[in-house]
């Protein structure tokens, strides 16, 4: 037996203190040590029934091989004589096994050298596996680091015991990343390496506005009212659906807060993004209407829905298709992506001039029909409680118009 006395020990506590790999790792990976090093010593790749055990009493390791006690030894290697196993224990009897030290003499320094490096390489092991069992467990939730610096247009975030990396693809345009600056980020997706697992992080990520929304909306973390769909292009403008599992609690003015509290908050932490709540409907001419808020809505008339295409045909008045379709098509955009519906957008007078417009051939229809009125209701509760969400820049340019003037008038 080699004496290592209680040094190791002490190790391997301040260890599992400061990195919170466990002892009985460290004790594992010296034993395997040892049974390398004598297999080294041996000059033999395979030693079969060959142990190290560690005496953490005596603080004595050695190496031990297995043998089976028999009446007519074959293979010393692996068997031993019953009167020979008598010697070191009386009450042996034959198939029994018997463990015989074998440890070399002046073995400690070949075992110190081997038992450095597999303890060094088990140790970085063990922190590697504890850093990506950690980080599995966030993946795909909002976490908060320090940003380190920026390395090829790469973010290198600190968040925890890891950097993680957010690529430019995941940071939000005109965004400022300075070394030093806590930041919100969530864990996009952890990648086991030959090191420390990779983290890959994101700035940009839809899933950001619903967690932030869940920490400030508690009815959201309760369950009673319900995040249906995101759509989002960061640093710009988001559209969030929500409904209500209660008919006593609004979606929308829940998410709101007293006095826009709440959605000012998560505003603020997006850097003042534009955020339009949408009320969720199953109905799908509800649900488009809404969604493509604020704009004034005059027909949806839906064209398929079906398993292979969901298309709606939108029709809006002429002074408001612009606001309709958004800053370089961003509204309508983040419409078809919030409902799942492909949204084709006309004005009354493009409508009219289309030889096959369902809104051409059927005007007289559309004026009698119960889906307009039912569609006027809702732009008209839409602009009453969703004006917060309205765009001044786009509303500014229909100001010449009563009701774009109305609703200017309102939001001041």
């Amino acid at each position: 037996m080699i004496k290592i006395g209680t040094a190791l020990f002490e190790a391997c506590e301040e260890l599992e203190r400061e990195k919170g790999i466990s002892k009985d790792v460290i004790i594992a990976s010296l034993c395997d040590a040892m049974v390398t090093a004598y297999k080294k010593h041996l000059k033999q790749k395979e030693v079969p029934n060959v142990e190290a055990i560690l005496d953490e009493q005596s603080g004595e390791i050695g190496v031990f091989r297995t043998k089976l006690v028999v009446e007519e030894v074959q293979d010393a290697d692996l068997e031993i004589s019953l009167e020979d196993a008598k010697e070191l224990d009386d009450e042996v009897e034959l198939e029994d096994e018997v463990k015989i030290e074998v440890t070399p003499e002046n073995f400690g320094r070949i075992a110190a050298q081997s038992a450095k490096q597999v303890i060094t390489q088990r140790i970085r092991e063990a922190e590697r596996k504890l850093v990506l069992d950690e980080f599995m467990e966030k993946k795909g939730t909002l976490t908060t680091g320090i940003i380190q610096r920026v390395e090829n247009r790469n973010v290198i975030v600190n968040i925890g015991k890891t950097d993680a990396i957010m690529p430019q693809k995941e940071q939000i345009p005109g965004e400022y990343y300075k070394s030093g600056n806590r930041i919100r980020v969530f864990v996009l997706n952890v990648k086991e390496t030959s090191r420390l697992p990779q983290v890959i992080v994101s700035h940009a990520h839809a899933e950001i506005v619903r967690e932030l929304f869940e920490l400030e909306v508690p009815e959201i973390e309760d369950g009673i009212v319900e995040i249906k769909s995101i759509s989002r292009e960061a640093g710009y403008r988001t559209k969030i659906a929500v409904t209500s599992n209660d008919p006593d609690v609004d979606s929308v003015g829940a998410c709101i807060g007293p006095r826009g509290s709440r959605i000012q908050t998560i505003i603020g932490e997006l850097k003042n993004e534009k955020i339009d709540i949408v009320r969720y409907s199953e109905n799908p001419v509800e649900y488009i209407v809404n969604a493509l808020s604020p704009a004034r809505i005059v027909s949806v008339d839906i064209l398929a829905d079906d398993e292979y295409s969901r298309e709606a045909f939108v029709i809006v008045p002429d002074d408001q298709l612009s606001l309709a379709i958004g800053r370089d098509g961003q509204n309508v955009r983040l419409a078809h992506k919030l409902t799942g519906w492909k949204i084709d957008i006309k004005s009354e007078s493009q409508a009219a001039k289309m030889e096959y417009a369902p809104h051409a051939q059927h005007q007289d229809d559309y004026e009698e029909d119960v889906v307009e009125d039912e569609v006027d209701e809702i732009a008209e509760e839409i602009r009453e409680e969703e004006e917060y969400a309205m765009d001044e820049e786009d509303v500014a340019a229909f100001e010449n118009d009563e009701a774009g003037a109305e609703e200017t008038d309102e939001l001041e």
